[in-house]
């Protein structure tokens, strides 16, 4: 099981030509995609069109749902302090994601360079 950001979910939903995409395809078609709520969220309110709509709709009824728990949210505040400290600001849905794939001992599919960054650090905490 792979936690899936919403980089890349992006790339797939949108049938982009990318690596991306083509990983979170064979995730999907394999049963090892997962999401947790925040990138829920993140998709839905980017999403685009009926076709968008529909899809993601039928989505959430196949894809497994990792949750963002007491124990993620207190990673997530560790790891948000850790950056402040650094002086360096990452987005906070970021923070959360990268939480919550280190808290239940996931792997992160990404296309997004914050993480190539944050996951170390999660991981250290």
């Amino acid at each position: 099981m792979k936690l899936v950001d919403t980089s890349s979910w992006v790339e797939y939903l949108r049938d982009t030509e990318s690596e991306a995409g083509d990983r979170v395809e064979g995730l999907v078609l394999s049963g090892e995609a997962a999401w947790c709520d925040l990138t829920l969220v993140e998709l839905w309110h980017g999403v685009r069109g009926t076709k968008e709509k529909r899809e993601l709709a039928e989505m959430e009824k196949e894809i497994e749902r990792i949750p963002v728990d007491a124990e993620v949210w207190l990673l997530s505040a560790k790891l948000a302090l850790r950056y402040r400290e650094k002086g360096l600001t990452v987005p906070v849905s970021d923070v959360v994601i990268a939480a919550c794939a280190v808290t239940h001992k996931l792997e992160l599919e990404h296309c997004d360079a914050h993480f190539d960054d944050i996951m170390p650090v999660a991981k250290s905490l």
